[in-house]
């Protein structure tokens, strides 16, 4: 039995986000990353198993540009489960435009691995980035 805990394991996911051969390392063989708010636009937003998890992570550079997790601050801490808030300010590699997220995140550790991530992010920052028309239409902070 292992004895990471989420926050080290959360900890770990997002210091090290551009590494994806070492970050597919903290996730149990049936971990899911969740996105659910972005159904809404019609986007994927649950990657399921080791695999598609690191597909996801090994595009992410190409997705965005600099991406990078800043301001973290955990806010609850147990030791299977973890609730934190972070940013991320980069550029859309599609699109061009400017990428400025908030997340919030909610960990799941199972025998010292990453069970679930499911993470709330901003939907209008996502139309701004992924939707030129959008982006026309709501105003930049």
């Amino acid at each position: 039995m292992s004895t990471t805990t989420a926050k080290e394991l959360l900890i770990s996911y997002l210091e090290n986000i551009n590494n994806p051969e070492k970050v597919i390392e903290l996730f149990a063989d049936d971990a899911a990353i969740e996105l659910p708010y972005l159904k809404t636009l019609g986007m994927p937003w649950q990657m399921k198993g080791k695999a598609v998890i690191l597909e996801f992570l090994q595009n992410l550079p190409n997705m965005f540009p600099g991406f990078k997790f800043e301001n973290i601050q955990i806010l609850i801490d147990t030791t299977d489960q973890v609730f934190g808030e972070y940013d991320v300010h980069c550029t859309n590699g599609a699109t061009g435009l400017p990428y400025n997220q908030s997340y919030m995140g909610r960990l799941v550790a199972e025998n010292g691995k990453i069970k679930l991530l499911r993470e709330a992010l901003n939907m209008a920052e996502v139309a701004k980035s992924f939707f030129p028309e959008a982006a026309a239409l709501l105003p930049f902070e």
